[in-house]
């Protein structure tokens, strides 16, 4: 069944917790990191968690996140409402461990969502199976350092029971306090098995809260779209994907961590996910004041320009051309394709296996500039008179039409019932 997610294209992910306040890697710098996170470093667990009570967030400013989410095209935003820590972002009767309970007190997945619905931007809720700091799952502490994957310590059976009590009340409690959930996001079932976890009861105990809801398919066997994690996949995903990536190389606030990726690389990456059917999860890092790092903030109103002039290329659209066909990413919305210009061209832009005598006009997106252009085919379809050949379109894209980041061409083609403009389809 086809839903909104399918074509939405641009997510904003927010990864969020008291321990932006150190400027340490949420989460992850309590166990003592991981190989994948190079600036995540080792906090002592008790330092670790000594910031949950001081964490007072007063510039948090929800709303200037979702109007600049808006501006950029975001279709749907998806919060931390609770990460591996074990620190719920939301009042919740299940545990002292909250943000009711530290200085800033209010409930910080309430306000996140209601600025979002403001902007008619869809809600997300990312929460974590793991809980590093609740007792019975058991708590991480310094004697299980360093982490190890495979090795963690078991609860007893009564432990467990209490835990997973307390899971499904949570979440229980994110699915009925504040209205319409889009999308849940689960991670961290790696710890325990489908049946430890007891997936299929909590799909169907989400199902009969939320029966719209998309839940991503972390919470194994079942799942509405795959994730895959900081990459493009080298082909085309089967079924509804989105892929999540970080600015920097961390998913919190980390103050060591400088290797932001370029506007131009984001920018660049998007048109390559929408190009290949997938949703682009791209997540921002909030500081411990609440406020949005000012290198990603720099490269976000890049992105947010970018798509004041192109985002018709990318929100709501379908995966194009075959690679043969083209040399870089393409989209469409019925008889209209983009080209996704990613390099300078040297001289002409070429396009293979096309109805070349459906071609309408060429233009510039981004101000409607008309291009010139030719078009042939293979001399058998010339000389029997084909009705619809596919051929080669050459497209003159001179210096003024060029975008420092990304140049986007729309194709469009003359309307032709039961057609595919994509020459695979046509064989």
């Amino acid at each position: 069944m086809k839903t909104w997610f399918d074509t939405a294209r641009l997510g904003m992910f927010v990864h969020w917790g008291h321990s932006s306040v150190r400027g340490c890697e949420l989460s992850w710098s309590l166990v003592g990191g991981v190989s994948s996170l190079p600036y995540c470093g080792n906090v002592p667990v008790d330092e670790y968690h000594s910031t949950a009570n001081s964490f007072n967030p007063q510039d948090y400013n929800p709303l200037e996140w979702a109007r600049l989410a808006k501006r950029m095209g975001v279709q749907y935003a998806i919060l931390t409402a609770k990460h591996h820590d074990g620190f719920a972002m939301f009042h919740t009767q299940q545990s002292d461990f909250s943000i009711q309970h530290s200085h800033y007190k209010k409930d910080i997945v309430r306000e996140f969502i209601e600025a979002m619905r403001s902007e008619g931007i869809r809600i997300g809720l990312y929460f974590s199976l793991i809980d590093w700091h609740h007792p019975d799952y058991p708590a991480f502490t310094e004697a299980d350092k360093p982490y190890t994957f495979g090795q963690w310590r078991q609860p007893t059976d009564s432990q467990w029971q209490r835990f997973i009590h307390f899971m499904f009340d949570q979440v229980r409690e994110l699915l009925t306090n504040y209205g319409k959930i889009d999308l849940l996001w689960f991670d961290g079932a790696w710890e325990r098995t489908p049946e430890q976890w007891q997936a299929t009861v909590l799909h169907d105990t989400i199902r009969s809260l939320q029966p719209e809801i998309l839940i991503n398919d972390r919470l194994p066997p079942l799942g509405d779209f795959s994730t895959p994690e900081q990459l493009i996949p080298p082909q085309p995903l089967q079924g509804v994907w989105e892929t999540c990536m970080t600015i920097n190389d961390s998913w919190g606030y980390n103050c060591g961590d400088t290797n932001f990726k370029s506007a131009r690389q984001l920018i660049h990456t998007l048109c390559e996910v929408a190009g290949k059917g997938g949703n682009l999860l791209l997540n921002i890092s909030p500081m411990g004041n609440g406020q949005i790092q000012p290198e990603l903030l720099e490269r976000l109103v890049v992105v947010e320009n970018w798509m004041a002039r192109n985002s018709e290329s990318i929100i709501g659209t379908m995966p194009a051309l075959e690679p043969w066909q083209f040399y870089g990413p393409s989209t469409r919305k019925r008889d209209r394709i983009y080209l996704h210009l990613l390099m300078k061209p040297y001289e002409t832009v070429s396009v293979r296996g096309v109805p070349i005598k459906r071609v309408k006009s060429v233009s510039v997106l981004a101000d409607g500039t008309r291009l010139q252009y030719t078009t042939r085919c293979a001399i058998v379809d010339t000389l029997f008179s084909h009705p619809d050949p596919l051929g080669e379109l050459t497209i003159q894209v001179p210096e003024s039409a060029i975008d420092s980041y990304a140049t986007v061409i729309a194709v469009d083609f003359i309307p032709q019932l039961n057609t595919d403009l994509s020459a695979s389809n046509r064989t």
